[in-house]
């Protein structure tokens, strides 16, 4: 009878260090799927949107002086956004939000459709979105130039020399720059085209 129970004794032991590893094994596994399920739905919780990228508007700072404008000649800090925006569609309310102006300095020169002549241009963008608008127009400077010298080969003369004529133009550049923008970088941003000189002859 003690021979018995000498011998039951490491048998019990045995499965209790079975059941012990088990136990320790599946609890384990337990923690590991509830910590990845957590860690994985934090993720996708915080999933990047392609807005996250986008451009912001700039809130107007009421009573403060406007900065310089941006160019070339004299680089003014880059405007920092805060207001997302769901696309570059998005409708923009202008005494809410600082407009930045962005001058091309190179003047664009082309012959006019009727080839009675040339016209020369100097132009001015505006937006109300932050330093990564002014980026990308920087960035996608060939395409823009190549797209508004496209644009202006095709105007009347006599049409330009009315200020119907002119406006139109002015939408037809903020258009064109804004598709060269969006094809190329995901968001347009261009408020509108100003000139800072037209010389038809």
């Amino acid at each position: 009878m003690t021979k018995d129970k000498v011998e039951a004794e490491p048998k019990k032991k045995g499965k209790f260090k079975k059941l012990l590893f088990i136990g320790v094994g599946a609890i384990t596994l337990i923690g590991a799927g509830v910590g990845a399920g957590i860690y994985f739905g934090a993720l996708s919780a915080h999933e990047a949107k392609p807005e996250d990228n986008f451009p912001k508007l700039v809130l107007r700072n009421k009573g403060e002086a406007a900065p310089a404008a941006e160019g070339e000649g004299d680089e003014a800090p880059l405007k920092t956004g805060t207001v997302s925006v769901p696309n570059d569609k998005y409708k923009v309310d202008p005494r809410k939000y600082e407009i930045t102006y962005y001058p091309i300095t190179e003047a664009f020169t082309t012959n006019l459709a009727d080839g009675s002549g040339f016209l020369q241009i100097g132009i001015s963008l505006s937006t109300f979105y932050d330093g990564k608008v002014i980026n990308n127009i920087k960035r996608q400077a060939v395409p823009i130039r190549s797209v508004v010298l496209m644009v202006l080969a095709e105007q009347d003369p006599a049409l330009l020399s009315t200020s119907q004529g002119k406006q139109r133009l002015q939408r037809q550049l903020t258009a064109a720059i804004n598709d060269v923008l969006r094809d190329k970088e995901g968001f347009g941003g261009v408020d509108n085209v100003y000139f800072t000189s037209l010389v038809i002859q």
